[in-house]
């Protein structure tokens, strides 16, 4: 069993809420245990979030711009990947995930990349080639419920 759907979202808070419940409803809708639903709910909340503050385009000062939410449910793993226009991830186009430093426990901003790493199995920070942007990808195995319509076989 194979699903994907692609968005294009303004960037603004309802795009974050929007792309998280077409997730939830597809992985609900697929037998998806809940418990891994969450996990990726929150994890692609959070890559939404990053393209809504971060993803703004340098020559507009940030304020404008669309960012692109793509998921893949292909037979037991699920891949997301979110990516925007903006100025993208500094130092040579790519972040190491074992080199995000964690944000102080008092912090408003700063935990949603290492709390996407903490939820995901496998993570991949990096840019956009040519004209910029950074994208956010991420991938979990499935766990389904035992009265799932759409187990994997």
């Amino acid at each position: 069993m194979s699903i994907w759907w692609s968005l294009h979202l303004r960037r603004d808070a309802a795009s974050v809420r929007l792309a998280r419940r077409l997730l939830v409803g597809t992985m609900e809708t697929a037998g998806v245990d809940p418990d891994i639903s969450y996990d990726l709910s929150v994890a692609l909340s959070e890559a939404c979030a990053n393209a809504v503050e971060h993803g703004g385009s340098a020559a507009s000062g940030g304020a404008t711009g669309a960012f692109r939410v793509t998921a893949y449910l292909d037979g037991e793993k699920c891949r997301i990947e979110v990516a925007d226009s903006g100025p993208g991830f500094p130092a040579v186009g790519r972040v190491r995930p074992q080199a995000l430093p964690a944000a102080p426990d008092d912090a408003e901003h700063g935990r949603g990349l290492c709390l996407i790493q903490e939820l995901a199995d496998h993570v991949h920070f990096g840019n956009k080639p040519g004209k910029g942007g950074a994208v956010v990808s991420f991938d979990k195995i499935l766990k389904w419920r035992e009265d799932s319509p759409l187990m994997a076989s």
